[in-house]
């Protein structure tokens, strides 16, 4: 399996995100107009979002690709509908739940098995949630020391939503589906679809 292994803040520099974003606390001392020197080309500027987007939920090419397929069949607007199936991966909803400090950590921690879904064992990171799903983290893990460390960490990181969390039982339901204006990042995701639809 392919592993992304680019520097976090390193990349969160070249492509103008905040490293709070990633689920990283350390705030860059980057120069605001170090990308802004020289004039950027159209195709520069979607492929930087599109890079933007890859980067932020830890996708490759080949995946991502196939999202923006699945995206354009649905109903709805395309970017929109891409935003929707990149937040509701698996790995990002445990992210969001708190139960992992970056979505780096909690992909490993899903393929290692300390998640279920509705009450089964679910270790792909990109496991598509749905609305009435149940993500739970499993018995066994409850007692780890690994998860009273994380919620210390994220203890401040705020709940969307969408998801219906019980902090106590470390589990949360899917209400709703994500939209679009619920972000926390900035992405121009037209651009993507702009990109691939040439």
């Amino acid at each position: 399996m392919a592993v992304d292994k680019t520097p976090v803040l390193k990349r969160c520099k070249a492509l103008g995100i905040s490293p709070m974003v990633m689920g990283y606390s350390k705030e860059t001392t980057r120069n605001k107009n170090a990308n802004m020197r020289k004039k950027t080309s159209e195709y520069g500027l979607q492929l930087k979002e599109k890079q933007k987007l890859k980067f932020i939920y830890g996708v490759l090419e080949k995946q991502f690709y196939h999202y923006y397929e699945i995206a354009v069949k649905e109903e709805g607007i395309a970017g929109q509908n891409l935003l929707r199936i990149l937040e509701t991966r698996l790995d990002n909803v445990v992210f969001r739940m708190g139960l992992a400090i970056t979505r780096r950590e909690a992909r490993q921690l899903v393929g290692h098995g300390h998640f279920t879904v509705n009450g089964k064992k679910v270790d792909i990171p990109s496991y598509r949630i749905k609305v009435g799903d149940v993500i739970a983290l499993s018995d066994k893990s409850k007692k780890s020391a690994k998860f009273a460390q994380v919620e210390e960490a994220t203890n401040g990181r705020l709940i969307p939503l969408w998801l219906d969390m019980n902090k106590e039982a470390k589990s949360a339901k899917i209400t709703r589906m994500p939209q679009r204006d619920e972000l926390d990042y900035e992405i121009e995701e037209h651009l993507i679809i702009e990109l691939y639809s040439k």
